[in-house]
């Protein structure tokens, strides 16, 4: 597949606290997508990086809730909540992106979960609608007309940013780079595909764009 020229490639949360901090969220395989991407950038004109980057003691956190422990499932900011271990602190070596992901090639950086008060999985808004990114308005300003995802996590970062593209860009085709991608849970990972298939999201193997 030829990637048009008008196409953006979006790297979800590429960050050490996914991929090699022990004590915060680590996704298994996580490392393997960062290869991938990086092959990927420099044939894409935009290339969008995101970065979970939640301030000390934010409402997502078990921590922050006592009697809770990490996947605990309740409620925050009126929506269905899971409690995650401390991840991506604001500053800390976690927020940061893994080192061996080609940062240079990015050109533009969004930060999401800057809110205590509310979890962000999209990379367009958080989790209850009430902070956009500017995503939405880069892509549009850009001109993109093809929006392709990688990184992670597949059933929560990477599943929610696919819902708010076909929802906020309808006539944006998306497409999923299916080996770029990681979920926290395989069980998870497949409900994940499931939607994204049903949403009209495209799924590709990176080999197929080389």
């Amino acid at each position: 597949m030829r990637i048009p020229a008008d196409s953006a490639l979006l790297a979800v949360d590429v960050q050490n606290g996914f991929i090699s901090e022990r004590d915060e969220l680590p996704i298994a395989g996580g490392r393997g997508v960062i290869p991938v991407i990086n092959r990927l950038l420099p044939r894409f004109a935009s290339r969008v990086a995101s970065q979970d980057w939640h301030p000390s003691g934010h409402g997502s956190f078990a921590s922050s809730h006592p009697g809770r422990k990490p996947f605990d499932v309740g409620e925050l900011a009126g929506v269905s909540q899971t409690f995650w271990p401390d991840h991506c602190v604001q500053g800390t070596r976690g927020a940061r992106f893994h080192p061996e992901f080609e940062e240079r090639l990015v050109q533009t950086i969004f930060r999401k979960g800057t809110d205590a008060a509310v979890d962000s999985y999209s990379v367009f808004n958080d989790n209850a609608g009430l902070n956009p990114t500017g995503l939405e308005g880069f892509l549009r300003g850009r001109g993109v007309k093809h929006l392709f995802l990688a990184g992670l996590a597949l059933d929560y970062c990477v599943l929610y940013t696919a819902r708010d593209a076909r929802r906020l860009l309808p006539e944006l085709p998306v497409t999923l780079i299916v080996d770029a991608c990681r979920p926290v849970d395989p069980r998870t990972g497949e409900e994940a595909v499931a939607e994204m298939r049903r949403l009209g999201v495209r799924f590709i193997e990176s080999r197929e764009l080389e």
